[in-house]
């Protein structure tokens, strides 16, 4: 780990994402209205299905950080919050398309949208949103806020192809994994956190700053995510325990427990992950494997690696209330793992 990265102090708790809520409520007033006024169609069901997802309790994290980022940096305008509006649709876009490929049943404690409508509508709808984010993005005017999007949502694609390439290879290595994570998750994040650097006019510095904030706290997030899965703090969040399990999604706490594993516990991943011939005491036993060599702890040393990059790229900023709530959302993206 870098020497001058700010270590995770692992204190914060959900009242962060409360003062992050604070912070940006008034924005996000106008980030909502516009959700809503550019998810209307006169085709029912696609206001239908986008607003079975987009109303299913998610925090929209991803725009209160481009609007947390904006006020990190004093900017006074309100271009970031048609901005922050296109980086949910092309959020819930993504979920969309994830479930059908998953072929996911719940999502949030609640049937996914395929689930209901089957995946045929959840694509198309899925497709409207990615079209109602690109325009808002030329309704912002900006060639380089476009650009951002615009090539954040082709490496979300690349992403979901590499994951949908190596899905159930237990032998998949970390560096794949991580390019995965980037792809699909940590693009938007870096994105949603660079366009408020670009629409305030601060200059490169600034944007690339937010933009590794982003990019680090995208990675730890979903690190943390992957242990998630796999914690009895699931049911505290509405979830089951090992959905990606049973979907046989690969891992990073299952490819360090297969290659740390005998040659017994090698096949019993190859069985379940790669044929997916599970049994209902499949999973007990796999995280029996996962505790026996310590890998959801590992996964989550990794996200406190990034997470400390996360907030290490702050530092260039002055101290305030968004840095250090923006600081502390590195700490409660990590912390809710355990």
């Amino acid at each position: 780990m870098s020497e001058n990265v700010v270590p995770i102090t692992g204190k914060q708790t959900a009242s962060v994402i409360d003062e992050l809520q604070a912070l940006v409520a008034e924005d996000m007033k106008h980030v909502n209205a516009t959700i809503l006024e550019r998810m209307q169609s006169h085709v029912a069901l696609i206001p239908q299905l986008a607003g079975h997802l987009i109303a299913s309790g998610g925090k929209r994290l991803r725009p209160m950080l481009t609007l947390a980022s904006a006020r990190l940096i004093g900017y006074e305008g309100s271009r970031q919050n048609k901005l922050a509006a296109c980086v949910e649709f092309i959020h819930t876009a993504t979920l969309l398309h994830d479930d059908v490929v998953d072929e996911s049943k719940m999502r949030r404690g609640q049937e996914t949208a395929n689930e209901i409508w089957g995946n045929q509508a959840s694509v198309l709808v899925g497709d409207f949103l990615f079209s109602r984010s690109f325009e808002l993005m030329v309704e912002d005017g900006s060639l380089k806020v476009l650009k951002i999007l615009s090539a954040a949502s082709s490496i979300i694609a690349e992403g979901e192809v590499l994951q949908l390439s190596v899905a159930g290879d237990v032998s998949t290595s970390e560096e794949t994994y991580l390019k995965v994570i980037e792809s699909k998750t940590a693009a938007l994040f870096a994105a949603a956190c660079e366009i408020a650097g670009v629409v305030a006019e601060q200059g490169e510095d600034v944007e690339a700053a937010l933009r590794d904030y982003g990019r680090y706290l995208g990675i730890a997030f979903q690190l943390a995510d992957d242990a998630l899965d796999y914690s009895a703090k699931q049911a505290t969040l509405g979830k089951k325990i090992g959905d990606d399990f049973r979907e046989g999604k690969l891992t990073l706490p299952v490819m360090l427990a297969f290659r740390r594993g005998d040659d017994t516990e090698k096949a019993f991943w190859r069985r379940t992950m790669e044929d997916h011939d599970q049994t209902e005491e499949d999973l007990t036993q796999a995280l029996a494997y996962l505790t026996k060599h310590d890998t959801l702890a590992d996964t989550l040393n990794r996200a406190r690696h990034y997470g400390s990059m996360a907030k290490d790229a702050l530092a260039i900023f002055p101290d305030s209330k968004a840095k250090t709530i923006m600081c502390g959302i590195v700490d409660f993206c990590i912390d809710r793992a355990y």
